[in-house]
Parts: C-alpha cells; structure tokens; sequence
C-alpha cells in the first residue's frame, strides 16, 4: 500500500487554507482519531488518553455517531475535540459536489462541529470552497500507518516519533477495522513523543 507517512510541501501549496499543521510556540502536536467513534476501541482509546492527561481531537462518522451516541457524550464530557468526516466515508474526488456536501451535511446533524476532516484527505477544490465559510478543514502531516496491514505497532509508532515535529497534525484511526494496532502503539507513542519533548493538545481554532 502506497501512502506518505510525512505530507509533503506541494500539497500544502495547492489547498492553503486548509490545515496541515498548527504552528505554536509550547512544542505542542496535536492527535487525531478518524472514524469512530466505535464502542470497543474508541473507548479504549478514551482510557489510554485519560491515563497520560492528554486531550485529543476525534473526526467522527455521523452514522457511527448515531449508533454510539453515549461514546460522543463520552468524548465531549473528556473535554476532547470533535469534528465532522461525513456520514458514511465518502470518496471526494469520486463523489459528485451536490451528493458530497449532503453526505457532510448529514454527519453535521449529528455532530455539530467547526472542523471537518475529508475521508481520505481527498476532496475537490470546488468542495473545498463550497465548505471553508463553514468549517476548519483539518488535514495532517503526520500518517501512522495503522490502516497499512503491512505495518506492525512497532512501524506505527516508528512513523509517527520519526516524523513528528512541533505543530505536526498526527492521524490514527479508532475504529475496529484498525484498532487493534493503533491501541498498543498509542502508549509508546504518547511516551516517546513526551520524551522528546512534545506536549499534546486537542485542535481549537
């Protein structure tokens, strides 16, 4: 499976007001967790972050949303930060505009949230200037690899610790297709990271 585990420069060039990372003066980097929220691991992951005083950012599924809605409450009563990253997982540049907004939209009826992060990191220019009056479209510049099933725990957590600086957007995914990985490397990464300095913050903007 081909993907980058470091965005590169271009990208950052053709979708500027997009955010791929968040600048700051306090070292901090910022985790993300696409696709839950699930009952088994995003509750898991809930534990992990409580146990290190971290707070964290969750891009939601708004049908996943609707099925757990006491795993949200959960998210939101941590003090956590949520976003919308749509209904059911649309493919941006596969979609056609009007079907891909609804598919937000929807999610949004669930959600209620400022940021939103395209599945996939694929979308359209013509979506992107349809939702930036709306949202904070939050992207990243760090990938862990937990939905590559070539990579072990110990790859995901090299990928990240390897690739993370201050401002880095990390992205993980708490949903129980890639769970089970992402669940053993979070520890040693929130270790490593801290070790090297970094402080972790949930994305306000």
């Amino acid at each position: 499976m081909f993907y980058l585990k470091k965005t590169p420069f271009i990208f950052k060039v053709l979708y500027p007001k997009c955010y791929w990372s968040i600048t700051n003066n306090n070292n901090n980097v910022f985790l993300t967790f696409d696709d839950g929220p699930s009952k088994s691991v995003t509750q898991k992951t809930l534990d992990i972050l409580k146990e290190n005083n971290i707070l964290a950012t969750f891009f939601l599924i708004g049908r996943k949303v609707l099925e757990n809605q006491d795993i949200f409450q959960k998210i939101k009563d941590a003090g956590h930060s949520f976003g919308n990253h749509s209904h059911n997982h649309p493919n941006g540049w596969k979609t056609k505009n009007n079907e891909y907004l609804s598919n937000i939209e929807k999610c949004q009826k669930a959600v209620g949230a400022k940021l939103f992060r395209p599945p996939y990191g694929k979308i359209k220019f013509s979506q992107a200037k349809k939702l930036l009056p709306k949202y904070k479209i939050i992207m990243w510049d760090v990938v862990g690899g937990d939905f590559d099933s070539s990579q072990t725990s110990e790859d995901i957590v090299k990928n990240i610790v390897n690739n993370t600086k201050s401002g880095s957007i990390i992205v993980l995914h708490d949903s129980e297709k890639f769970g089970d990985k992402m669940l053993i490397a979070l520890p040693k990464i929130i270790e490593q990271l801290k070790e090297k300095g970094f402080n972790f913050s949930p994305i306000c903007l």
